[in-house]
């Protein structure tokens, strides 16, 4: 737990807002029901936040009963909305939102999102003093503090569909594959999907990948009668670089490889069971820290239980792919 969490007098609290922010990831409805009916169950009112930071500007406010939250667990999206704000990085703006905040008389909030979102959060609290908790929900897991991410098992198991179906074609033909999945800045994804659909290789963007290797693991299957291959990139910093992997491997070695971008799929979609149960769990902590009077931290998890990091540790400290599991694949695609 953090040693040095922002407190406040939670007597004030008789109101909670909840939003979901930046990128949609599966199970944020899980968490967002959690938080109206942990909320109501202590005796708050509960306000909904439409589209995140753009819904404070707006004044989206909807506020919510135990009946709005039904049938939501397991619906992929988010039905408060999401999306990302670019105005909010703005004093200006931040301030006309603190206002129609205490316009519409919310007094705590529960935000859901990533990295971006918490940077919000986190100056609401530092200079406005708007009590807030943060609950991790993006499907890249990269955010310091916390071993899962809301989101982040069912894109990978939609991945891993998709990697054991592309499979069966490849054996069929006799073909090469790169399937690519979404990671801009963060492997995580590709590495646990690599690994546990039998990749060959795995490209992501904090390592610099060796052509020379890579070739080398193709030519090591051939030579053992094995002719067809599957190889997990993460997309990087664009889209479509796999269609530049491919060109690589036919330069070095004369082998044509078939590119197959999954893309936006891996964000929609019924939750998992783990990703219901890890927004559930947050969802609901997340309002019993605010009636404690502790704020300006995220709710993270490791092993099986809940943690509580402040935000400002969650954004200056990077989150690294596991090693082990990338030494992993390569040992086991030999």
């Amino acid at each position: 737990m953090a040693s040095q969490m922002a407190s406040f007098n939670p007597k004030n609290v008789k109101s909670i807002g909840v939003y979901a922010s930046g990128g949609d990831a599966p199970g944020m409805n899980a968490g967002i029901r959690a938080v109206v009916r942990t909320a109501i169950q202590r005796n708050l009112r509960v306000v909904g936040i439409i589209q995140g930071y753009t819904g404070f500007l707006k004044k989206e406010f909807v506020e919510m009963e135990l009946r709005s939250v039904a049938n939501i667990i397991q619906r992929g999206g988010s039905i408060l909305k999401a999306g990302r704000c670019m105005e909010f990085l703005k004093p200006e703006f931040r301030q006309t939102a603190v206002d129609s905040l205490r316009s519409a008389g919310i007094d705590a909030l529960v935000c859901i999102g990533g990295d971006g979102s918490f940077t919000g959060a986190q100056a609401l609290w530092q200079e406005h003093q708007i009590p807030i908790v943060g609950i991790p929900g993006t499907i890249d897991n990269d955010i310091y503090g916390t071993e899962l991410t809301i989101g982040f098992d069912t894109a990978v198991n939609t991945a891993l569909d998709a990697i054991d179906r592309i499979r069966d074609t490849a054996a069929s033909h006799d073909r090469l594959f790169i399937i690519e999945v979404m990671g801009r800045d963060s492997g995580f994804i590709a590495v646990a999907a690599g690994v546990a659909g039998g990749a060959e290789d795995i490209f992501i963007p904090e390592h610099p990948f060796d052509m020379e290797s890579t070739v080398e693991v193709i030519k090591r299957g051939i030579g053992r009668g094995k002719m067809s291959s599957i190889f997990v990139a993460a997309e990087g910093p664009k889209p479509g670089r796999s269609y530049e992997l491919a060109n690589m491997i036919h330069k070095k070695c004369g082998l044509e490889a078939k590119v197959c971008i999954l893309g936006h799929i891996q964000r929609g979609g019924a939750p998992t069971a783990t990703d219901r149960l890890l927004a559930s769990r947050m969802g609901s902590a997340a309002v019993e820290q605010i009636l404690k009077g502790q704020c300006n931290i995220m709710v993270g998890i490791k092993g099986e239980d809940l943690t509580y990091v402040d935000l400002s540790e969650c954004l200056k400290k990077k989150k690294h792919v596991n090693q082990g599991l990338i030494d992993l694949a390569k040992i086991l695609s030999n």
